[in-house]
């Protein structure tokens, strides 16, 4: 049960409120005097009635020591309403609430149970924040190849300053989660940390999504939107995939990274926003700059600081511990018990390209830990082995050319069979294949281009 002190000269005011409380909480009330720092020190309290008026500034020099010492003590400052320059000192000085005399005991309870939904909503945000501490944690994060220890080493450093930042790499190699962890081990970890993909958002409300729009700016803006940039105020604005953004919106960005201000859409104050921009993109910018397809000023403007993330195919020594930790969390979110992968899963994990990298890895062992009853997950719990396995038993033996048991084909021809099984059994819908495969559109448009692959029924094949 929640604990309630409360310090008033009146002794009626403390029988008015014990009573418009009684039942509900546990109560002691005392007349001010200096043993109130000593309950203090003793118990902790939930909420605090104060009355105002203590003399000699007693109530200032207790409220100033509560939110010192007794964080955990929600404060509601109590007094005659006479003077508003009571409440407003009272909120400034840190007080949740101010209640007037003479007391309505439904104002007091309403008072009191406002104060503590509010410091428990304050708890839970500081409990996600640590846990957020220790998602985006360098040590926690799996970089055993050279190439990914190099990435964390220039990472570090990064997050120590507010440079703009341009982080590339194939889809799937962790852009969005190495920037959350920039973020969160910066001095601005505690402010917000907002996230637009350029590439989801249509293009007419991208700039609206970004920087806000005033009502009227266009038909269905019905009210004042706050943009991201605004959002992220003194935090960081994650923008993913920035090589999708218009050469219009571009200039808007340009601008906005040289002189930290904007206007909103249809508006004319100029905004000032104190917000950190980490671009990430798996296009080459440096071609699309030649093509004009993005502009030059801006590429350079947002490649004062640049990491590249190597594939997983170039850093396959961590993929066994990777695939290792997605099974724990995997595992752990669906409440199942699953220990660990067969020798030959492992192997093959290790030899495959990956092109979806660690997002394809994961979405395989999700797929697989769903599908298994078993400790173990074995070759038939995973997707993408499943077109050689079910091939195995018919294929044809050749007495001249024996085929050493258990030998694998090529990667290249194992992963363009694997693809060709997929589009078949998805009647050659791409967006359906590259789900089965447990990859992204993109990926597998990629890797159709790589080998060749073609239909009669895609559009460009007629």
């Amino acid at each position: 049960m929640h604990r309630i002190l409360i310090i008033d000269r009146s002794k009626k005011a403390r029988q008015q409120l014990t009573r418009a409380l009684a039942g509900s909480y546990e109560i002691e009330a005392h007349p001010p005097g200096d043993d109130v720092f000593e309950h203090l020190k003793k118990i902790q309290y939930n909420v605090l009635l104060l009355d105002w008026g203590v003399s000699n500034g007693g109530s200032l020099d207790l409220l100033k020591w509560v939110k010192n010492h007794a964080s955990g003590t929600v404060v509601i400052m109590t007094g005659r309403v006479d003077d508003a320059e009571n409440v407003v000192n009272a909120i400034k000085r840190g007080a949740s609430d101010f209640l007037s005399k003479p007391f309505r005991d439904e104002r007091v309870r309403l008072a009191v149970r406002q104060a503590l939904n509010e410091r428990s909503l304050k708890n839970e945000i500081d409990y996600l924040r640590r846990q957020q501490d220790i998602v985006y944690d360098f040590s926690q994060i799996i970089a055993v190849s050279a190439s990914m220890k190099r990435v964390i080493k220039a990472l570090k450093k990064f997050a120590r300053t507010d440079a703009t930042l341009l982080v590339t790499g194939e889809t799937g190699t962790g852009k969005s989660f190495l920037s959350g962890t920039i973020h969160f081990n910066s001095h601005r970890r505690r402010k917000p940390f907002i996230k637009v993909n350029c590439a989801n958002i249509p293009e007419t409300l991208l700039e609206s999504e970004l920087f806000g729009h005033e009502k009227g700016s266009f038909t269905g803006a019905t009210k004042q939107r706050i943009g991201r940039f605004e959002q992220a105020d003194g935090g960081t604005l994650f923008l993913d995939e920035i090589g999708e953004m218009s050469l219009a919106l571009q200039a808007k960005m340009l601008r906005f990274l040289e002189e930290k201000c904007f206007e909103r859409v249809g508006g004319n104050s100029t905004i000032h926003t104190d917000a950190r921009v980490i671009a990430a993109t798996n296009r080459n910018l440096e071609k699309l700059t030649e093509t004009g397809q993005f502009r030059e000023d801006l590429y350079y403007r947002i490649n004062v600081l640049s990491v590249n993330l190597p594939p997983l195919r170039e850093r396959r020594q961590c993929i066994e511990p990777l695939a290792h930790a997605i099974l724990q969390k995997v595992s752990r979110n669906l409440k199942k018990r699953v220990d660990g992968f067969s020798p030959a899963i492992v192997e093959w994990f290790k030899s495959y390209d990956w092109p979806g990298n660690i997002r394809q890895l994961s979405n395989t062992i999700e797929r697989a830990v769903i599908l298994t009853d078993e400790p173990v997950i074995q070759e038939e719990h995973v997707a993408m082995l499943e077109p050689m396995l079910h091939r195995q038993p018919s294929r044809p033996e050749s007495p001249s050319t024996p085929e050493p048991a258990g030998a694998p084909k090529s990667l290249k021809d194992a992963e363009k069979e694997m693809i060709l099984e997929a589009l078949e059994k998805s009647l050659w819908i791409q967006k359906d294949a590259a789900k089965l495969l447990g990859i992204s559109p993109r990926a597998l448009i990629y890797k159709i281009k790589k080998f060749g692959i073609t239909h009669h029924r895609w559009r460009k094949n007629r």
